[in-house]
């Protein structure tokens, strides 16, 4: 076997640890620990340091921002279906895409493919992060434009929070949250890291996780706007993605949009866009 079992146990008590830390910051809940523990363990111990290295940089980057700006988004907590601290499935939602991607990394090693063929498995890996890393920035930050947001799809002007709702704080964020993974992704593989990619700046490469980052963000909103199930509450006449209770108590209603395609399977998709847009453009 590549993979040593040192590698292995130091990734399981790494994930554990982080995560553990996490909780005790109330970034986590009781089973978003648990999650990111089985995340962490599983894309530390298989990947190895700089698939590591890419998921701490999201996950703290993105934790830190949520408790910086949590008072601001307190004025909001109407609007979002959960509140800052993550549980279970939005740790899947944002992390479970990588960590298949980490274990498909190391099945291809275990078996001796020759990673040369397979660098698309690494981009890929960082494009679903640098997807993650822009909604949530985007998210974030995003309460702390100025004007009104607009809704993606019609560009009229829309309450802070609205699901679809863009802004130009927003939009410099996600690309500046996106850039911030595909930064590291490319120095990862600079220093010998990546066993697949060349020890080069290669600037294609930053701009490949970059893109693939802004159209899994941009997924996201238009998803966000169009077929996301929002609620209303007719008590408070807001629209909310809160169910089957708004934060006031009442009963909130399906507005628009499909029942089963909430915040956390929207998030996915943002992922999945970003994974699949960088490991097409790695083959061009």
């Amino acid at each position: 076997m590549n993979t040593s079992l040192l590698q292995v146990l130091v990734g399981i008590f790494s994930g554990f640890l982080v995560a553990y830390l996490a909780y005790r910051a109330r970034a986590l809940s009781l089973s978003g620990f648990w999650s990111a523990a089985i995340v962490g363990s599983i894309t530390f111990g298989l990947g190895g340091i700089a698939w590591a290295i890419l998921l701490l940089s999201f996950f703290i980057s993105s934790s830190l921002l949520s408790i910086a700006f949590k008072q601001k988004k307190k004025s909001l907590s109407e609007k979002f279906s959960k509140g800052s601290r993550r549980d279970w499935s939005q740790v899947l939602a944002n992390g479970g895409v990588p960590t298949l991607l980490a274990l498909t990394w190391f099945i291809l090693r275990e078996v001796n493919v020759d990673l040369a063929d397979y660098g698309w498995v690494w981009l890929a890996y960082a494009g679903s992060l640098a997807a993650a890393s822009a909604d949530t920035w985007a998210t974030e930050l995003g309460v702390l434009n100025s004007r009104r947001p607009l809704l993606i799809t019609s560009l009229k002007p829309v309450d802070p929070g609205t699901s679809g709702g863009i802004s130009l704080t927003g939009a410099i964020s996600a690309w500046v949250g996106s850039l911030f993974i595909a930064i590291l992704a490319v120095i990862m593989s600079w220093a010998g890291w990546v066993e697949s990619m060349p020890q080069v700046i290669n600037w294609g490469q930053l701009g490949v996780v970059t893109l693939a980052g802004l159209l899994g963000s941009l997924a996201d909103s238009l998803l966000g706007a169009t077929l996301q199930a929002i609620y209303f509450c007719q008590s408070c006449e807001k629209e909310t993605e809160k169910h089957p209770l708004h934060t006031c108590g009442s009963i909130t209603y399906l507005a628009r949009g499909l029942t089963w395609l909430n915040n956390d399977w929207v998030n996915v998709t943002c992922v999945v866009v970003g994974a699949v847009v960088a490991g097409l453009l790695s083959f061009a």
